[in-house]
């Protein structure tokens, strides 16, 4: 038997996307065969194409930064999943494929009842946003935050579990993507027509609790004064080259020196290799929250999984607000 998978041969645009057959073989010891149900189309992935990341993946190679499937075989040694079994990953690459082979202590058991196109933003962009509220930023009901990037994958999920959390939001995001910020809501920002600095400091002249920034660069240094004293600014975006990898770190330093009780960390899905209880901890919250209805993920398009490139390039588009999610042809 045979499978397909997207791969990335060269880099460019979402046109270089390939569609390539492999054999489908048995799974190795302690691994095992997946076959996959959905996968997120994230920034992560358009970035690792363009090699606009501190270490570019290898050429050829499958993007796909998360995946929920059903474990379709499984090698010798392998005690935790089964055959049948609904699972998810948070793989960083290799999603965008029919069939994935995974060592099984990267799985994540999932509830089989939810569906997988709204799972597997969770795996992601939620988890991001959920931490990052909660585990960077520590918010409290009626805190003060701004979102950076509000309409998109992770900026949705900031806001609807900042809802949740009772905080009181403003989102930045172009103008025809302000109505998804307001159902939330939050005060939205246009950064073509307005200053968010000036925005801010108007609405909250006493400062805010925190600010989510997944842009990077920016933001940064005009708006970290926005916040209060003792307020934190949480970085979770690529800075995209190695050299802004080290610009990024030099600011950790720095501004983490001054003597204004302010702070900046720095927030990456990395730390889940080495903090694993955390995130299983969170994720299960999270399957909880969808499954009693409290979150929503905004899905904007599904695709077929071998129609990636199609998807890539509507989210490279920037008219995306929210999630695309690539299926197996049989959910669609």
């Amino acid at each position: 038997m045979r499978y397909k998978r997207v791969i990335v041969p060269e880099r460019g645009g979402p046109e270089i996307l390939q569609v390539v057959e492999n054999d489908l073989r048995p799974p190795s010891p302690g691994e095992a065969r997946i076959k996959v149900l959905a996968t997120p189309v994230c920034l992560p992935d358009v970035q690792a194409r363009y090699g606009q990341t501190p270490i570019a993946p290898k050429l050829p190679f499958v993007p796909g930064y998360a995946m929920i499937g059903v474990v379709d075989a499984v090698g010798t040694g392998v005690t935790t999943a089964a055959v049948g079994d609904r699972v998810a990953a948070l793989t960083v690459m290799g999603g965008y494929a029919e069939y994935i082979y995974l060592g099984a202590p990267d799985l994540i058991h999932v509830p089989g009842a939810l569906d997988p196109a709204e799972v597997v933003t969770l795996i992601l962009n939620y988890i991001v946003a959920y931490q990052t509220l909660h585990r960077s930023a520590k918010v409290q009901p009626g805190d003060k935050v701004l979102i950076i990037g509000a309409s998109g994958g992770v900026g949705t999920a900031l806001l609807q579990l900042g809802k949740l959390a009772q905080v009181s939001m403003y989102g930045i995001a172009s103008k025809s993507k302000h109505g998804i910020v307001i159902d939330y809501g939050a005060t939205p920002i246009d950064y073509h027509t307005q200053d968010f600095v000036e925005v801010i400091r108007q609405a909250e002249p006493g400062g805010l609790d925190a600010v989510f920034d997944g842009m990077v660069w920016g933001y940064l240094d005009r708006g970290f004064s926005l916040l209060r004293r003792g307020g934190t600014w949480v970085q979770y975006g690529n800075p995209l080259s190695f050299s802004g990898l080290l610009h990024l770190l030099g600011k950790l330093v720095l501004l983490n020196a001054l003597p204004d009780g302010r702070s900046l960390k720095l927030y990456g899905t990395s730390t889940s290799k080495f903090g694993r209880g955390r995130y299983l901890e969170d994720w299960a919250t999270l399957f909880k929250l969808l499954e009693d209805g409290l979150i929503e993920p905004v899905i904007a398009e599904r695709y077929p999984i071998l129609e990636a490139a199609q998807a890539n390039a509507l989210l490279e588009s920037g008219q995306v607000a929210g999630n695309v999610v690539l299926l197996a042809r049989e959910l669609l």
